[in-house]
């Protein structure tokens, strides 16, 4: 990665369930980080159009209403939508992480990913993760992600990559991350919250509050710590009087966007209850300083002892005729004489085999 770079957690309230208004403020934002010299910048899960925070609290009935509402507020990859953002990163020069609830772009299907969007600064799409395993009531609203969103991006400033919400506690995926390659980790999260004991009775940060009673603080220190990475943490912030009345019992959306070098070491502590963008320096010595200490890629493994199986293929309900059948017959002429077949018993092998 660079030696220095600048980057941007963007502390931003999204209109909430409101596509357009808040992809224009995505854009706004964007510009306004570009124009303070930053070269990345991060927004919170789903801040297009909004996080669900009604996801398992309604009616039936109510809740059918209100998802579809979501659906129509949720942005398809690509689209006209992410045109929009693309033109904003690249008349920035800044990379994008965009946190956003997605609408498949397969053919007949309806179903929603909670995805992070990655745009390069020439406003090309790098490509997208979508999350692997939603929690909870959130797999009445999202989709699961398969093999393809296990990925990073090499960039002119590092590389990057990016999971949400609880996918920053998931052990094997944060190795993943790590073998990959990643620098830069990009945190997206629905809020900041004050825990009673266990997850299931969170409320709404409130100022007084300790931070070491929301899992985030631990999650993202520890993160950038064993997998050497910078990480901005990016929480979804809406002030308590613009939640609607159906998404108060759920309502965590308190901020708390930081950023932490691989130290584990806040360069920028949680900012909380007002929107601001957040920015921070990334010093690339940092990192060198904690892999001289404790490399997670070299001297402080044992991939004799342990190893990680990435496995498993992009979902895909349509199996393709192969693309053997489909090349040139020469071509298989001269692949049937390298082993010893007549053409006749390279077809008679292939139709056996399906192919």
């Amino acid at each position: 990665m660079l030696d220095k770079v600048k980057v941007a957690a963007a502390q931003v309230a999204p209109v909430f369930m409101d596509k357009e208004a808040t992809i224009d403020k995505a854009c706004k934002t964007i510009e306004e980080a570009g124009k303070n010299d930053a070269r990345l910048v991060v927004f919170s899960e789903t801040f297009v159009p909004g996080y669900p925070y009604w996801r398992g609290l309604q009616p039936i009935s109510r809740w059918s209403d209100l998802m579809v509402e979501y659906q129509k507020n949720s942005i398809e990859i690509p689209s006209d939508d992410t045109d929009v953002i693309c033109d904003a990163s690249r008349d920035a020069g800044i990379i994008t992480a965009l946190g956003c609830s997605e609408m498949d772009d397969r053919l007949g299907s309806e179903t929603l990913y909670n995805t992070i969007l990655f745009i390069d600064d020439d406003g090309e799409v790098l490509g997208r993760h979508r999350k692997l395993m939603p929690t909870h009531a959130e797999r009445m609203i999202w989709g699961m992600g398969d093999a393809s969103d296990v990925a990073v991006f090499d960039t002119g400033i590092g590389v990057i990559g990016g999971m949400v919400c609880y996918e920053n506690h998931m052990t094997l995926q944060k190795a993943a991350m790590a073998i990959l390659g990643e620098e830069i980790h990009c945190a997206v999260w629905p809020g900041w919250w004050v825990m009673e004991r266990h997850p299931g009775a969170k409320r709404r940060y409130q100022a007084g509050d300790s931070t070491h009673l929301c899992d985030i603080e631990h999650a993202i220190r520890e993160y950038a710590f064993e997998t050497q990475t910078f990480v901005i943490s990016v929480s979804q912030y809406i002030p308590d009087d613009e939640m609607p009345d159906y998404c108060r019992d759920f309502n965590i959306a308190a901020g708390g966007s930081c950023i932490v070098n691989p130290a584990g070491v806040y360069l920028r502590e949680p900012v909380f209850d007002r929107e601001e963008i957040i920015y921070a320096e990334l010093d690339a010595d940092d990192r060198r300083h904690t892999k001289a200490y404790f490399d997670a890629l070299g001297h402080y493994t044992r991939w004799d002892i342990m190893r990680l199986d990435l496995g498993g293929e992009p979902v895909n309900p349509l199996t393709e005729e192969s693309e053997v059948s489909e090349q040139d017959p020469e071509e298989l002429d001269g692949i049937a004489e390298r082993y010893g077949l007549t053409p006749e018993e390279l077809d008679a092998l292939l139709e056996e085999l399906g192919l």
